[in-house]
């Protein structure tokens, strides 16, 4: 083999590497139900992306509610099911998660863990309240240390036992009990 056919047999390779990279890395940043929920996001979608941004980066298609108004709710159309996107300005600001015990956050906690679990989980760094709607439930809501998340949340509810459901996102959305309402 000459050296041009070697030359050109090496660039075949790297240029195949390269796109099955990409190829990769784009399929990895597909939302699941292995995605992880995190102070400000879950899995490529972040908060303070649009809409389509956010459909994008999820490599899925986000349908929901008409963005007539202010605040409104957007979710995957297929999987995973039981998650969703509040868009307020335009800009997603908080991620939902109900009814889906497989979204775990970067830490580990879900649906069905117990209060104790998730305060053994944040040390801490859970702010305890007593839950507008249910009676003996709370909100444990995660309070970062880092300066530069001062402006987000992770809140759980639970039934005074179990988590029933929690979502992330910025202040002051986050804390709408209602969401949109």
């Amino acid at each position: 083999m000459n050296s041009k056919t070697r030359f050109l047999t090496f660039v075949t390779v790297m240029l195949t590497v390269s796109s099955v990279t990409v190829s990769t890395v784009i399929a990895k940043a597909k939302l699941t139900n292995q995605s992880k929920l995190f102070i400000n996001g879950i899995g490529a979608v972040q908060v303070g992306m649009t809409v389509s941004q956010a459909a994008k980066a999820a490599g899925i298609k986000l349908v929901g509610d008409s963005p007539n108004n202010n605040c409104y709710y957007v979710m995957p159309q297929n999987e995973p099911k039981n998650l969703s996107f509040m868009v307020t300005g335009g800009r997603i600001s908080r991620v939902d998660v109900r009814q889906n015990n497989q979204i775990t956050t970067l830490k580990g906690a879900k649906i069905g863990d117990t209060e104790a679990q998730i305060k053994s989980l944040y040390p801490g760094q859970i702010q305890v309240t007593p839950h507008k709607y249910v009676q003996n439930g709370h909100y444990l809501t995660f309070i970062p240390k880092d300066r530069a998340d001062r402006n987000y949340r992770v809140v759980f509810e639970t039934d005074g036992k179990l988590v029933t459901e929690f979502r992330a996102g910025k202040l002051p959305e986050i804390e709408y009990v209602e969401g949109c309402s």
